[in-house]
């Protein structure tokens, strides 16, 4: 809701200017991209509140702040009139989407970095994982369902319109009530059913020369942990985090696009704002079954590089998660390396690129707009046809370039490989060894 309908809700409905649109957009993306790694960072040092999981607790945290939050930010300003000006309206704003970003960074990044500490095979990672998907593309399907419903009926207004405006303002009120509520549901479900693990809280000492990395008798060495600085050092963090930024953007920049794309572009009446993106994800859904046998016959990297072509000329988001499927071998990796201490801090710093990126990116095209004071002009026409062919056509090329480098140059984490080894080594080499590593 917030990639499909936030632009459309404050341009198109409550008549702000294109660049204020934008600018709440980018504060947004900002708040998220910074919320996100602190959050994972300490969701890795924190032991929780009391008996309740580390995990847990950030999340329960983050649904509160999204619940009393997020219906704010799609209801008019409380208070304003037509005379106020539209910066005092952004202002009112503002604090309401930072808490909502808060609150999504910590309820996502607690989210996903719970399976680790839930399960332990990488079978029953993957599972999980699927799951999580597989309710994701629900959530999404049940939010455009829903718009699709009380945009075409509009029960007790006046009569219904084919474009967008001010009458439209109880529509997307009440579509963030209804989503609101449920999720709400489904949280209090989530987290009376859920039981997180314990673990000690245990600080990782730095190793130093006098560490002595064999112990007494016939036990294997140490296993040291990964934290959050030695991904910084990993050249693989770096090349996951561009492919993960790239292909992001297609996605998002195509789903924030799509509904002024429709009506402004294709001159489509506005219940196709919720019945083509409600298209897209059930099409999307039904075609990943398909990527197992297919990323078995001619290979996970192949088949994502054969993905660029249709997500950069179609321009339909779900075809993007052909291109994600390239992000499987190196993510996986990552989730099996940094095990419970600091797999929150690589989520959120995945994310981190993710969120800026999209931010900056949509304020440049909204700077770009022909007629950022209108609600559409001629010029509107052309401008978000090549918004949905150039831009996303040139991120593809980013993402096509990223992912060639790591075909070249696999994923493989370098740390991993000097201290997690079971070998034993020799006393005498003990020194040596930490000042290589």
């Amino acid at each position: 809701m917030w990639f499909t309908y936030l632009l459309v809700y404050f341009h198109a409905v409550l008549g702000y200017s294109t660049t204020h649109a934008g600018a709440l957009l980018l504060v947004g993306q900002v708040a998220d991209g910074v919320c996100t790694p602190l959050v994972g960072y300490e969701s890795d040092r924190s032991a929780g509140c009391g008996r309740y999981g580390r995990r847990k607790s950030w999340h329960l945290v983050g649904t509160v702040c999204v619940l009393v939050s997020f219906p704010f930010i799609f209801n008019p300003c409380l208070g304003c009139t037509e005379a106020t000006p539209q910066w005092a309206a952004l202002i009112y704003f503002i604090p309401f989407i930072v808490i909502f970003q808060f609150g999504w960074a910590a309820t996502q990044i607690s989210h996903l970095s719970l399976i680790p500490e839930l399960v332990t095979t990488d079978h029953e990672k993957v599972e999980l994982t699927a799951f999580r998907y597989a309710f994701t593309v629900a959530a999404n399907i049940t939010v455009y369902g829903v718009a699709w419903l009380l945009l075409h009926f509009q029960l007790g207004h006046s009569g219904p319109t084919e474009q967008l405006g001010k009458p439209d303002i109880h529509v997307f009120r009440n579509l963030a009530l209804i989503v609101v509520a449920v999720g709400a549901v489904f949280s209090l479900l989530f987290h009376l059913g859920t039981k997180e693990r314990r673990h000690p809280q245990a600080w990782l000492l730095e190793p130093e020369e006098h560490t002595p990395l064999l112990q007494k008798g016939h036990k294997s060495p140490p296993r040291p942990l990964l934290l959050w600085k030695h991904w910084l050092r990993e050249p693989a963090f770096y090349q996951v985090a561009m492919l993960y930024m790239a292909t992001r953007l297609i996605v998002n920049l195509s789903q924030t696009y799509i509904a002024m794309y429709l009506t402004n572009s294709l001159m489509l009446p506005k219940k196709f704002i919720a019945t083509i993106p409600l298209v897209m994800y059930i099409s999307g859904f039904l075609s990943s079954f398909l990527m197992k046998p297919i990323n078995r016959w001619i290979g996970r990297n192949v088949s994502s590089l054969g993905g660029m072509g249709p997500a950069s000329r179609c321009n339909r988001a779900p075809l993007g998660l052909w291109v994600g499927r390239a992000l499987g071998c190196g993510m996986r990796l990552m989730l099996l390396v940094s095990l419970q201490h600091s797999g929150a801090f690589v989520y959120g710093a995945m994310s981190f690129t993710d969120k800026v990126a999209n931010g900056v990116a949509v304020m440049a095209i909204q700077n770009l707009h022909p007629c950022p004071t209108q609600l559409c002009c001629a010029g509107c026409v052309e401008f978000y046809h090549w918004v949905m062919v150039v831009v996303t056509g040139g991120v593809a090329v980013i993402a096509t370039v990223c992912l060639c480098c790591i075909m070249v140059w696999p994923i493989r984490v370098r740390f991993r490989e000097s201290w997690l080894t079971a070998t034993p080594v020799p006393a005498t080499s003990t020194r040596r060894r930490c000042r290589g590593a």
